[in-house]
């Protein structure tokens, strides 16, 4: 089956099979691997990209689902080499340790920001619930979050928690 679709501000267009999930269309057909691919069950979140302006699990959903929409993966966050808030706040506020789930965990809270620009800790821990680390524990993931939300409001990001410790 033919399936064109944007992503990441590109348009692309392949013959796939009907059964083809989107992660793999992804990964396999344009090497965007920084969609991970986790559980294959729509557990984990480490597959998350947005559809149309949607954070979605592409495990599941078929590529020829995506035919026409806006697809946008985590390579296409940054902008003109510029970290996208949320990646800052990720690096900033050491939001990862691993990093299999990063790219999952920082396209649903771009998704998050995107419609609540000043989440709270409990908003923030709802919308990242989707999205499982096995590292972190939540704490530096949250603060990331925070940081990008002040950032994105055009604000001075909350101090890390580590400043002024003895």
């Amino acid at each position: 089956m033919e399936v064109s679709m944007t992503v990441n501000g590109r348009e692309v267009s392949a013959d796939v099979e009907p059964r083809t999930l989107l992660v793999h269309f992804l990964r396999e057909e344009l090497r965007l691997t920084g969609t991970h691919v986790g559980c294959e069950t729509g557990y984990c979140g480490a597959c998350t990209v947005h559809v149309d302006g949607q954070a979605i699990k592409s495990c599941t959903m078929l590529a020829v689902q995506a035919n026409g929409s806006e697809v946008k993966t985590i390579e296409g966050l940054a902008s003109n080499g510029d970290l996208h808030p949320v990646q800052e706040g990720f690096w900033e506020r050491h939001g990862l340790q691993c990093g299999f789930c990063t790219p999952g965990m920082i396209m649903s809270a771009t998704a998050l920001l995107d419609e609540n620009s000043n989440p709270s800790e409990d908003e923030i821990r709802h919308g990242i619930e989707g999205n499982l680390c096995r590292c972190t524990g939540y704490h530096n993931i949250v603060r990331a979050v925070e940081y990008a939300g002040a950032k994105m409001r055009g604000e001075d990001p909350p101090p890390p928690d580590w400043e002024g410790a003895e």
